[in-house]
Order: structure tokens, then C-alpha cells, then sequence
């Protein structure tokens, strides 16, 4: 029989195969990651990118920042860092997306075929699919860090479609660009990128008026209560 051994952060990540790592998504929104180097939490100065705004960073799981449609791993799978109460800058990928929210979070869309924004708030756990070129933001409503987990296919964070904001759209509009891409039923039909920069401020003004969100009472009742459950499994 093989040997076996019960490895957790904080006992000896040296235990562990070569090239495993095991990432610890705390309740606070830290991350800690153990290899056989040793276990360490993620931080700006050596793990994290800039992840389209100021104060959020991402750290890539598969592909890198420099992926793209010229340079493909078929999806790019990372985490991302989100602060508390805040929310990034208004934007469309050029690629389906999905979002894990590991704690409090909130997805403003806009819906092209009823011409609003729809927000939609999550929970831990909950996954959210945004299809190629819609607009949305995603914010944080809790007062603690948020960790979600992002995929997107096709696009890193340094490739020029990957979030294309209200800015940038104008610029492309006024450019004379008009890309002919195929899109899901429910987002623009095709790239307008002067209806895109109008979609995006629509959003912007609704970030302004009721901001990031709030938690409820009954969620940070849970909060509390998912953070005791981490005490307890502290010994791990």
C-alpha cells in the first residue's frame, strides 16, 4: 500500500508532491498558497497583478496576462483580489466570462434587450456566466476583501479586448471601428462600440447612485459564522 499523509497549510507543505500547490481561500479574502517551498500569503509585492482598476489584483491559475486569440491556452483561469466596498470600472471581454464569488459580491449587467441594467447579488459559491461582449462591472459589498475565481476564454488581462470601458469604446467608435463578431441573444448584436460606450455609462451612473450594495443582516450573521467555522478548522 501506499503511504499517506493529511496535508495542510499550516503543518508541513513540504509533505507535498513537486509541482502541487494548495491554495487556502480564507473567509477574510486572503489567500494563502503552500508548495513544497513552504506556505505564504499572496501579496502585490511578488504574486499579484493589477487587475483592471487600482487596489484589485488577480493571480493566474492557467494562462497568463499575455494571452490571446495569437497566443492561446484556451481559457485563462485566475484569482482575483477584490477590496472591500468597491467595484471595478465598467466593462465588456471580448470572450465569455465566468465569475465564482467566494464571499459578498454584486454583478451589475446590462441587459441590450430590455435597454437597463440588471443587478444581481451573490453569495459564497455562487457562479455567474457573462456571455462575450456584454456590459457589466462586478463589485464587492461586504466590508472584508472579496476572492472570486475568473475564466474567461481567449483574452489575459493585458490583451486590448479583454475589458473594453466606456473610454475606450469611444475611442474605437470615433476610429471608425466596427467589428461584425457574432454574439449571444441578449447582448448587443453586434460590436457598436458607440451603443457599447452608451451601455457601459449607463451602468456607471447606476455605481454612483446606489454604489457597491450592502450586505444584509442574515449574510453577515453567516460571515460570522463561516469565520468560526475556520477557526475550528484551524488545525489543517
Amino acid at each position: 500500500m501506499f503511504g499517506s499523509a493529511r496535508v495542510g497549510v499550516s503543518q508541513d507543505p513540504r509533505r507535498l508532491p513537486r509541482g502541487v500547490r494548495l491554495y487556502r481561500l480564507r473567509p477574510d479574502g486572503s489567500v494563502v498558497l503552500a508548495d513544497r517551498d513552504g506556505a505564504r500569503e499572496l501579496g502585490p509585492e511578488r504574486d499579484l497583478l493589477r487587475f483592471i482598476d487600482d487596489g484589485q489584483f488577480a493571480h493566474y491559475l492557467v494562462g497568463d496576462a499575455a494571452t490571446s486569440p495569437e497566443r492561446p491556452s484556451n481559457a485563462t483561469v485566475k484569482l482575483g483580489i477584490v477590496g472591500p466596498r468597491s467595484a471595478f470600472t465598467p466593462h465588456a471581454h471580448g470572450g465569455e466570462h465566468f465569475v465564482l464569488s467566494m464571499g459578498y459580491a454584486s454583478c451589475g449587467l446590462y441587459d441590450g434587450e430590455r435597454g437597463g441594467v440588471v443587478e444581481v447579488p451573490l453569495l459564497p459559491g455562487e457562479l455567474i456566466r457573462i456571455p462575450e461582449m456584454m456590459p457589466h462591472s462586478f463589485a464587492n459589498r461586504d466590508t472584508a476583501v472579496l476572492t472570486i475565481l475568473a475564466a474567461n476564454t481567449g483574452y489575459g488581462i493585458d490583451h486590448e479586448d479583454y475589458a473594453i470601458t466606456a473610454p475606450e469604446a469611444d475611442r474605437r467608435a470615433a476610429a471608425g471601428v466596427s467589428d461584425a463578431l457574432a454574439a449571444p441573444t441578449g447582448t448587443l448584436a453586434r460590436t457598436d462600440y458607440l451603443a457599447l460606450a452608451a451601455a457601459l455609462r449607463d451602468i456607471e451612473r447606476v455605481q454612483r447612485t446606489r454604489g457597491p450594495g450592502v450586505t444584509t443582516a442574515r449574510e453577515r450573521l453567516a460571515a460570522r459564522l463561516r469565520r468560526l467555522a475556520h477557526r475550528w478548522e484551524g488545525h489543517r
